[in-house]
């Protein structure tokens, strides 16, 4: 299936991530033999990005974003799934293959002073991607690493190249990491969170480099917040993750203006409006999130959501077409009167 209707670079299929759960061997005395049990961080999620927009996932803290993220750059391997990259599966890529992919799909980490090697300057900051890549001319890594740094607006770039992280401001640091992920010309960019650890002040620069790159270059872009302003700003297509799955995923504007959703409704209510012309209208999320390990029947988010129905406690919805490319996952959407009976099907 796929989200977005322009040509994917990157196409994600019922993506699966899910983790072991340690215990002592104390508890499992306790608790007796349960089998292994498994924190499901993503459990199910499909999108695309094409090249030249970007994809923002939005969500509570814990819902699976920064997991999701990571996958799609290989630094976790799915459980299940696809990860469909120009055409190749990389869920299972290593050695050579890894490599390689990695030099067209980058991560802008959310933490520049703790991504940045403390010991490594900014001219050998970049260039280790390059080494690692086999640019083996030093002239030309130099001349790689000039560009970059003018490109991502640290200029002159010569009085740059011998400073140190704790040489430079927050801004600076994250324009040097959102260089490092630039260097190898990539395809594919991941920002995480990548103006949090920023004053706001200088948030507005960082986002508009980044979208000004995104487009200029061609590439594909997904950006990971809970600041659904910076979504809206950031993001051509935006989804909203709720316990490892995306409930709603469509164009931004449809999105934000008009969500559908019950959590992305709560969610868009909590963003602050400066100036009401209309009248404000509240949706209150009951309770907390449920354990990840132990997720409730039916739909994961029915403890918390006050429109529900009893069948929202027999059956997890399925993602469902409401048109101009954008899918919801929630019963209150279903498309025919017996739908409900073929989906408890589906799940027996």
């Amino acid at each position: 299936m796929t989200w977005d209707q322009r040509a994917a670079l990157l196409e994600v299929k019922d993506l699966k991530v899910h983790f072991p759960v340690r215990t002592s061997l104390m508890t499992q005395m306790v608790q007796g033999n349960r089998g292994q049990r498994w924190v499901k961080a993503v459990d199910g999620v499909s999108f695309s990005v094409a090249r030249g927009r970007t994809l923002g996932l939005a969500g509570e803290s814990g819902c699976g974003k920064t997991t999701t993220a990571k996958t799609l750059v290989r630094l976790y391997r799915p459980t299940t799934g696809q990860v469909v990259f120009e055409g190749t599966d990389i869920a299972n890529l290593g050695g050579r293959e890894l490599t390689s992919f990695r030099h067209r799909a980058q991560m802008v980490f959310q933490d520049p002073y703790e991504s940045l090697n403390p010991r490594f300057n900014v001219q050998a900051v970049l260039e280790e991607p390059l080494v690692i890549h086999g640019m083996k001319s030093a002239k030309e890594r130099l001349a790689r690493v000039m560009e970059t740094l003018e490109i991502v607006g640290l200029t002159p770039p010569s009085v740059y190249l011998s400073r140190f992280p704790h040489q430079m401001s927050g801004g600076q640091r994250q324009r040097v990491a959102i260089a490092r992920a630039l260097v190898l010309r990539p395809s594919f960019v991941v920002a995480d969170e990548p103006v949090s650890m920023l004053d706001v002040s200088i948030r507005a620069g960082i986002l508009n480099l980044m979208k000004q790159l995104i487009r200029n270059m061609n590439m594909a872009g997904m950006y990971i917040s809970h600041d659904l302003s910076l979504i809206r700003y950031m993001c051509d297509r935006t989804g909203i993750m709720y316990l490892g799955r995306i409930v709603e995923i469509g164009e931004t504007d449809d999105v934000v203006r008009k969500p559908m959703h019950p959590y992305a409704q709560a969610l868009l209510s909590a963003v602050p409006v400066p100036e009401v012309t209309h009248e404000e209208i509240k949706v209150p999320l009951e309770g907390e999130p449920p354990n990840p390990v132990d997720l409730p029947p039916g739909c994961r988010f029915g403890p918390r959501c006050g429109r529900r129905m009893d069948i929202c406690t027999r059956v997890e919805p399925r993602p469902m077409a409401v048109g101009n490319g954008r899918w919801v996952e929630c019963h209150l959407y279903r498309q025919t009167p017996d739908q409900a009976d073929q989906e408890m099907v589906g799940n027996e």
